[in-house]
């Protein structure tokens, strides 16, 4: 797999898929292996998907320095990883979390940032949730077999319980717009788990957002995402004065798997200049 290393000297790994334009995607988590992203919907069919597995995730090294790790740090090995692939301008896809390392990196470097497609976005610069409306998702799922245990496990985790691996498990199909055979694969998918500091050390550097004017923004959310739910990205969408907003009716916080042609066709038009 190629490596790269990046302004500290940490090793970095990438890996990609595709032909066509490089489209650079940051996983979400924080902490999550890249390579759950996959193909992101089939859309290496017309751009080489390049996926950063960010550090002390996936099968890139720990850095000495934690706070080398937070999402604002972090902007420093994407600005390291174009300068690697020789480009002048780079589109970025993010998923999740990874949104705030794109936007805090096109804060920096707008003119290296042609487009910017953030899907199911945490937030603009912290986590962002409307608990209220996430709570309406949740509930809209109390028809539904799995809901008794998923809703059990979330007071456990609202009381302060310790967000375990199995506990998260648990919650998962809140994270799905439907809770299938896809969805269960997806989530017991074996992949490297980021260290237990990552996500303290990765949020350390929320602060205010930065709008960016120059930057063409196509922001995505599920209307079924039980995780973040849809406020983020509307904050996401009205913060950035060239932002849009779509809404996948269907979709939970992955909506490449669960919409896949809806969310090929979006993504691929707003590249191309024609969405």
């Amino acid at each position: 797999m190629p490596h790269f290393t990046s302004y500290d000297g940490t090793r970095l790994r990438y890996d990609t898929a595709g032909d066509g334009p490089p489209l650079l995607a940051l996983a979400g988590g924080p902490g999550m292996d890249a390579r759950y992203l996959g193909t992101l919907g089939g859309l290496d069919a017309g751009r080489t998907v390049v996926r950063l597995h960010a550090r002390a995730t996936g099968l890139s090294d720990v850095p000495e320095d934690r706070a080398s790790c937070s999402f604002a740090a972090q902007a420093r090995d994407v600005e390291e990883l174009r300068r690697h692939l020789a480009l002048e301008r780079v589109d970025l896809l993010a998923h999740s979390a990874g949104s705030l390392v794109a936007q805090r990196y096109a804060a920096e470097a707008p003119e290296r940032v042609g487009r910017l497609v953030l899907v199911t976005p945490v937030g603009r610069a912290a986590r962002e949730p409307d608990e209220a409306e996430l709570a309406e998702i949740r509930a809209g799922r109390a028809g539904e077999a799995w809901y008794p245990q998923a809703a059990a496990a979330e007071r456990r985790l609202a009381g302060g319980a310790e967000p375990t691996p199995e506990l998260l498990a648990e919650m998962a199909p809140f994270n799905w717009g439907v809770w299938n055979d896809a969805a269960r694969r997806e989530t017991a998918r074996p992949l490297v788990p980021p260290p237990p500091w990552l996500r303290q050390a990765f949020y350390a550097s929320a602060g205010e957002p930065v709008p960016l004017p120059g930057t063409e923004i196509l922001a995505l959310a599920g209307a079924l995402d039980g995780l973040i739910g849809t406020a983020p990205a509307r904050l996401v969408a009205a913060c950035h004065p060239r932002a849009r907003l779509e809404v996948l009716a269907g979709s939970g916080h992955r909506p490449w798997i669960e919409e896949p042609g809806r969310f090929a066709s979006l993504v691929g038009e707003f590249l191309s200049g024609r969405g």
